[in-house]
């Protein structure tokens, strides 16, 4: 309480510690912010990003992501995430392009994105301007993809699909390339740079390998409007359905209890963020149901219970024997 009443403190002028800039530590997201600058082009922006030191934070790698799927699911997942490596860094380094491969990957396991690899990538293609990977909205997918650096594209997706892990990059989540200054760099944290993109993670504990409790749902081909018209929650603010998460939608019952009916919302055990509730007004899911010998073997305790109960009743209810008189 201490520490965090001493964060708060006007009078004390302390480093924030995601090295963000004066007046960014808190900052309401739901508006694109102003510094005096947008998203510039050229030298100007790499001056930019150059003021802003990388964070002296570790970056912790993530766990192996195998695709848990087979199919037309399995080939769309390939399909897509080789679309993300291809136009977004297909002249990159294997590293680089590994990288992007891991961010991708990234944002399925995160709870804040879509569920499919699919859906990560095509993540907001329907608006005018916010779609997540770029070359999903700008028209790069006229042009046919030179075949040799498709392959190697391809190569790379299909190694971050069985496990490969791209650990200079840890649990990014956003990136850039270097000649432009996105308006919301200064609100995440800048981890690292490999090849010609710049690569950052959320702020606090959702920038953190554990944080990732997402499960991937498949469904590749199941691209619904909220998805094609979300947003980054992270960057553009709101956040997303169960449904554009790709977990299943919240159920809720009616029960009349002593009288009173109340409608409730069922928790989801499986749900995207995979935690079970203990809020008031929400019923989880208990971890499994009964097998058939365990409810015989309950309602045999529970009628050998009763039978005790009833015999020591009946023995209570027995008057207890008269003493017989002597005759003299």
């Amino acid at each position: 309480m201490r520490a965090l009443a001493a964060r708060h403190d006007p009078g004390q002028r302390r480093p924030d510690l995601w090295n963000r800039p004066e007046g960014w530590a808190s900052l309401d997201i739901a508006e694109v912010p102003d510094l005096g600058f947008a998203t510039t082009e050229g030298q100007t922006a790499e001056e930019l990003n150059a003021l802003r030191p990388f964070a002296d934070l570790p970056i912790r790698p993530m766990k192996p992501f195998v695709l848990q799927a087979s199919g037309e699911d399995r080939e769309r997942a390939l399909q897509c995430l080789t679309e993300a490596v291809y136009y977004e860094a297909a002249r990159e380094p294997g590293v680089g392009q590994e990288a992007v491969a891991q961010v991708v990957l990234n944002r399925v396991r995160h709870p804040a994105y879509p569920k499919s690899v699919c859906g990560v990538v095509y993540q907001g293609s329907a608006r005018a301007t916010g779609c997540q990977f770029t070359f999903t909205c700008d028209g790069s997918l006229r042009w046919a993809p030179e075949p040799a650096l498709w392959r190697q594209a391809r190569r790379v997706a299909e190694r971050a699909l069985s496990g490969y892990v791209a650990k200079q990059v840890g649990s990014a989540t956003h990136y850039h390339a270097a000649y432009v200054a996105p308006y919301w760099a200064p609100t995440l944290v800048k981890m690292t740079q490999v090849g010609a993109h710049i690569f950052y993670r959320w702020t606090g504990p959702w920038g953190e390998p554990a944080a990732f409790t997402g499960r991937y749902a498949g469904r590749e081909a199941y691209l619904t409007p909220a998805v094609l018209g979300g947003v980054d929650a992270r960057t553009q603010g709101g956040l997303l359905s169960p449904e554009a998460q790709g977990g299943p939608a919240e159920r809720q019952i009616t029960l009349a209890v002593a009288g009173e009916v109340r409608t409730y919302t069922v928790a989801d055990p499986t749900a995207a963020d995979g935690e079970r509730t203990r809020v008031r007004g929400v019923i989880s899911a208990p971890r499994r149901k009964p097998t058939a010998d365990e409810v015989r073997m309950i309602n045999q305790n529970l009628e050998a219970l009763e039978r005790s109960l009833d015999s020591g009743k009946a023995a209570s209810a027995t008057p207890p024997p008269q003493p017989v008189k002597a005759s003299g």
